[in-house]
């Protein structure tokens, strides 16, 4: 009877532990280094990326990222998305569409 109770019991945690391993499958792995931009970098990162794009909405920055010192998402009128990169002296490095929509068209 101990031993049903034992192998019952792994058998959950097992099963427990597939279910979590899938769910950090689904959702990826988040990096504790990226940490949003705050206080006076964000308005100069938020100023340069909207310089760069022309204008738009600043819906997300990133400070730490892996392209760059800093990552400012801007939304543009027609509702798309560019990710402007930028160096520590909030200088234009790059930028790229982000298409992170989940539309599949």
């Amino acid at each position: 009877m101990q031993t049903k109770r034992i192998l019952l019991v792994a058998g959950a945690a097992a099963g427990i532990v597939a279910i979590a391993g899938t769910a950090v499958a689904a959702t990826g792995v988040i990096d504790d280094n990226e940490e949003p931009i705050t206080g006076e970098a964000l308005e100069k990162a938020s100023a340069a990326a909207l310089a760069h794009t022309g204008g738009g909405k600043v819906t997300e920055t990133e400070q730490g990222d892996e392209d760059s010192y800093y990552e400012v998402e801007v939304t543009l009128p027609d509702g798309s998305q560019v990710d402007v990169q930028l160096d520590r002296d909030f200088n234009v490095v790059g930028d790229e569409a982000d298409n992170d929509s989940g539309d599949d068209d």
